[in-house]
């Protein structure tokens, strides 16, 4: 895959957005029940992260939106504290460095907000993700940390920024 930006999410990019997540976690087979896929602001994400300390980022090729990512604060957490949310790649994107980079742009705005620290919560299978997180610096979790609402995410991960 050639040609392709990450930039900040336009509200244009919702309905996109909405559907490369749900896309993922048909293709995964992730349960929809306690994750992601249940958060009321799915098909509104421009507005979720057009909040104070808050960022969303897509990965545009060709004019179709196929990654996506970003940081907001842990719900009801220390305010030290940010969260990675909704990470998803379509299969095209996956293996080629683009989530190092998009990690890399969430993981600088973290902290150019003012976070000490970032968690991550992801599922057990997802192996190319959890790799990503421990090359990146983040450490595996006895115990989920805030009140995500995400409670099918058995794995929890922490990175001090």
């Amino acid at each position: 895959m050639e040609n392709w930006i990450i930039r900040r999410i336009k509200k244009e990019d919702n309905q996109a957005v909405a559907q490369l997540i749900r896309s993922v976690f048909d293709e995964m087979e992730i349960p929809k029940v306690g994750t992601a896929y249940a958060d009321p602001y799915l098909d509104l994400m421009f507005e979720e992260y057009n909040k104070p300390k808050s960022v969303y980022f897509v990965v545009e090729t060709e004019g179709r939106i196929v990654g996506s990512a970003g940081i907001a604060p842990l719900e009801n957490g220390d305010q030290a504290i940010c969260e990675l949310q909704k990470m998803y790649f379509l299969p095209e994107t996956r293996g080629l460095g683009i989530g190092s980079e998009m990690m890399e742009k969430c993981l600088n705005e973290a902290k150019a907000f003012g976070f000490e620290k970032c968690y991550i919560e992801t599922m057990p299978f997802m192996h190319a993700a959890q790799k990503l997180y421990v090359k990146s610096g983040f450490e595996y979790l006895d115990a989920p940390m805030g009140c995500t609402g995400h409670n099918s995410c058995p794995v929890w991960m922490l990175k001090v920024l």
